[in-house]
């Protein structure tokens, strides 16, 4: 253990009970099944009419307490990392007021009084800053305290379009201090690059236009997006940052994806972080002298001029780019791209992407796309999968990649601590997403459209919504505001 480290003690997730199998998905809707679980994944869940962002993320904050003995007078920071605040006024503070119910209903202290409560705001990358801002809290005023980050989201598309099966639903609670139990965090040593791209994936509060009147059930928040266009910016801004990690830590750059013994990454489905990761790989080859005939072995077999392919990755610190009006999109580094089928045949993509990517893999691919959570996630699963199955990480060095859109990326090494099974075999992902329901169709577009589905009781047994005030006159109104039930916390 070194001094003044800080980071990870504790996850705990929350996913809703209702689960769309993307295999019958694809019969619904006349999808390839093969073409999406290998681009995409298994499955997706999506919220109940009784659930909302801030339901997700207290519950998944009260299983962290409970599962980790927290106390809750210690807890001096709360931060809600989201994109599907469904308030503009407050958000973290009303996962607060929910946590702080469900505790005292089971006889348990509150939450500290002078527990901070702030909400981060973008896109997919909310929950890393609301992480990053954990840790200065630590290192500052907060010393000697216990902080929680709680990432949740709702990510929904409009059926039929391209974003549909790539949807999902859930929380991931964390628990930073200094001496972390399982990861400490190297902020100091990280990367983070922003540029604005004004047609990539945008929520403009136009879209609730008649969806307010007669309050039934719950709002949906379907995107503005460009799909190819978002991961041309995906790949960029990620690339950005983990260029400025890379260049602060000097050394061999190609090497440092050979030692590192795993990455973590925003994961809107199954192929993008892939894909990224690999075109990280080939610029690092690009940056180091060592790497120039291994990329050029793959030059070669592409049919790539190298010079070409060095003035193009020479553009990446300065790179910006935008889609066209005409809905045209760019490949924004098509040399590079062009050498990935060369590098994917080769043991050093088994090395670099596949040994790399692996760990935690497998369960995300039935989580979804979980918006602010899933690179939260991703490296729970991972934890609790290298817990279980006897793999030491002591000491090993790990890399997590966030993203946003509009465009953010941050890339923050960490080093696994000595001791780190015991609190890591607490997780309990698994057991998060044993309880499902698989829906029918007309199932599944009854809780799409935000409506009670035909033939489902609710599933949905710990904090969770129970009416939408309508009031918009008198002494007390409330109209639009949710009323919430504990559930099983709730005292006879």
């Amino acid at each position: 253990m070194k001094n003044n480290e800080f980071g990870f003690s504790g996850f705990a997730a929350y996913v809703p009970p209702y689960r769309v199998d993307l295999e019958q998905w694809c019969a619904w809707t006349g999808n390839s099944w093969d073409k999406t679980r290998a681009v995409i994944g298994a499955s997706f869940r999506i919220p109940g009419v009784e659930e909302d962002v801030y339901t997700m993320a207290a519950n998944a904050v009260l299983a962290l307490i409970e599962r980790n003995d927290v106390d809750p007078a210690r807890v001096g920071y709360l931060a809600l990392g989201t994109e599907s605040s469904i308030d503009n006024a407050t958000g973290a503070v009303i996962v607060r007021g929910l946590v702080d119910r469900a505790l005292a209903a089971r006889g348990k202290p509150r939450l500290a009084r002078d527990c901070e409560v702030p909400e981060f705001k973008q896109a997919c990358l909310a929950g890393v800053y609301g992480i990053k801002g954990a840790v200065r809290y630590l290192a500052h005023d907060g010393a000697g305290r216990q902080a929680i980050v709680v990432a949740a989201d709702i990510a929904e598309y409009e059926r039929g379009s391209s974003g549909e099966p790539t949807q999902g639903a859930g929380a991931v609670a964390m628990l930073l201090e200094a001496n972390p139990k399982i990861l400490a965090l190297d902020l100091a040593a990280g990367g983070n690059a922003s540029m604005f791209r004004g047609l990539d994936f945008r929520k403009p509060f136009a879209r609730y236009c008649g969806q307010t009147e007669g309050i039934s059930g719950r709002v949906r928040d379907f995107p503005v997006f460009n799909g190819k266009f978002s991961t041309a910016c995906y790949v960029d801004e990620t690339l950005s940052a983990l260029d400025v990690m890379l260049a602060k830590r000097g050394g061999s750059r190609a090497q440092y994806f050979h030692e590192l013994e795993a990455v973590f990454m925003h994961r809107p489905y199954h192929k993008m972080p892939v894909t990224a990761w690999a075109l990280g790989y080939l610029f690092a080859l690009g940056a180091d002298a060592a790497g120039a005939a291994e990329l050029a072995g793959y030059c070669a077999a592409a049919g790539v001029d190298s010079a070409a392919l060095q003035q193009e990755m020479a553009q990446l610190p300065q790179r910006a780019f935008e889609a066209d009006f005409d809905g045209t999109v760019a490949e924004p580094y098509p040399l590079t791209a062009a050498l990935m089928k060369a590098f994917r045949e080769t043991p050093t993509y088994k090395q670099v992407v596949d040994d790399k990517m692996r760990l935690g893999a497998k369960p995300m691919m039935g989580m979804g796309n979980l918006y602010s959570a899933a690179l939260p996630g991703w490296l729970a699963a991972g934890l609790e999968e290298a817990a279980k199955t006897g793999r030491d990480l002591t000491d090993k060095s790990v890399l997590l990649i966030g993203y946003g859109s509009g465009d953010a990326s941050e890339a923050i090494p960490g080093r696994v601590v000595a001791g780190w099974q015991a609190a890591a075999e607490k997780i309990h992902l698994a057991g998060a997403m044993q309880a499902a329901c698989d829906l029918s169709q007309a199932q599944y577009e009854a809780l799409h459209d935000g409506v009670p589905a035909p033939g489902l009781a609710p599933l949905v047994s710990g904090i969770r919504v129970a009416r939408i005030g309508e009031r918009k006159t008198g002494a007390l109104q409330d109209f639009g505001i949710a009323y919430y039930s504990l559930g099983a916390c709730e005292k006879a």
